[in-house]
């Protein structure tokens, strides 16, 4: 009987792919893959600017392992997931032109227009900066 519950509880962690893909990186915004070159920031709540940027450089540091002086691109800007159904999310990709994406020159940054980057570096500058709520 011991074994029977075992395989059972087994049988149904492994049923949860999706749950295995997400990162959840500062004051749990959760991070998925859209696919191998995009990925997907969705807050928890609406989510400041700095949140996105944030688990973006996280998720790039963290799990594709990218390095300080790398890049990340703006894929979309804010719109409704594509992993989750949220309303609110943004997708980011170290790899642009895969992507379908034209980076954009300059070091200013306003907002989530497609082809604008961060360095993983100046990133996690934002997550310095997220007041603590």
């Amino acid at each position: 009987m011991k074994n029977l519950i075992t395989a059972a509880l087994l049988a149904c962690a492994s049923g949860a792919p999706a749950a295995a893909d997400t990162f959840v990186a500062n004051r749990g915004v959760r991070v998925l893959p859209v696919n191998d070159y995009v990925y997907e920031v969705v807050p928890g709540r609406s989510g400041g600017t700095w949140d996105y940027w944030c688990a973006g450089a996280q998720y790039a540091r963290r799990v594709l392992g990218a390095n300080w002086t790398d890049r990340y691109y703006v894929v979309r800007g804010r719109d409704v997931s594509v992993t989750t159904g949220r309303r609110s999310s943004v997708q980011f990709s170290l790899h642009p032109e895969q992507a379908g994406v034209q980076p954009k020159t300059g070091w200013l940054s306003l907002g989530f227009r497609p082809g604008e980057s961060l360095s993983v570096q100046q990133g996690y500058g934002y997550c310095v900066q997220a007041p603590a709520l």
